[in-house]
């Protein structure tokens, strides 16, 4: 496969062959725009700006945290919080039409989040290079279809994203190629959850009980359905 700027960091998810490479290349975009915010980022006027109006989700709050800056985390909550004051409760209590609008208001404020927007930029991209890259790449269609699975967020993102960037020749083939890691995905996790279920019955027990691969069997298919590690 020939490497660019665009494709390298497709090429970087896809190369491990270890889950689902899209839920990797989510992480990677979510940990840089992470470490941008709570670095000098959140002293930038622009940037401040977007943090003050839009927020963040309880995903990217938790990760805010977890980079051990609570006095950076602190600063952006308390412009946010400020933001919201001046958005949604200022002035006297609103009646009718206005209280729709308050209402309204503060709707934006809990929806929104810098990071997913940052994300949901980036990712729109990357998922057209990807698209372009298997309709174009002999190498990268392989590297795809070794893949060991797909969740079921990313293979809904993919295939809209194919439906976006692909010529009509080219889909069908794509589609059946992602259909077919998510679906045996799917297939393992039935398995893996109905074995677990079946080890709790008492015929089943006992010190050399064989559990199989179905002891994470509930934490995985949580993943597959929301593509986030419980």
């Amino acid at each position: 496969m020939r490497d660019d700027i665009t494709s390298i960091p497709i090429s970087e998810v896809f190369e491990p062959r270890d889950g689902c490479p899209v839920c990797r290349l989510r992480d990677t975009l979510e940990e840089r725009v992470v470490d941008y915010i709570t670095g000098a980022a959140m002293m930038e006027p622009d940037v401040r700006q977007e943090t003050n109006r839009l927020g963040f989700c309880h995903v990217h709050y938790q990760m805010m945290l977890k980079k051990r800056n609570r006095l950076g985390v602190a600063l952006i909550m308390q412009s946010h919080l400020d933001e919201i004051e001046r958005q949604v409760f200022a002035g006297p209590p609103l009646l009718g039409k206005s209280a729709k609008n308050q209402a309204k208001s503060a709707s934006f404020s809990v929806c929104t989040c810098f990071v997913c927007r940052q994300i949901d930029w980036a990712m729109e991209r990357m998922l057209a290079t990807i698209c372009r890259l298997w309709e174009n790449e002999r190498d990268f269609r392989r590297l795809f279809e070794e893949q060991p699975a797909l969740c079921l967020p990313h293979f809904s993102l993919l295939t809209e994203a194919a439906a976006k960037n692909m010529g009509k020749k080219s889909l069908p083939d794509f589609g059946k190629a992602a259909s077919g890691l998510c679906k045996s995905y799917l297939t393992e996790l039935r398995k893996d959850v109905s074995h677990f279920c079946r080890m709790f019955d008492y015929r089943s027990g006992g010190e050399d009980a064989d559990w199989g691969n179905s002891k994470d069997s509930v934490e995985r298919s949580i993943w597959w359905l929301t593509s986030r590690k419980p």
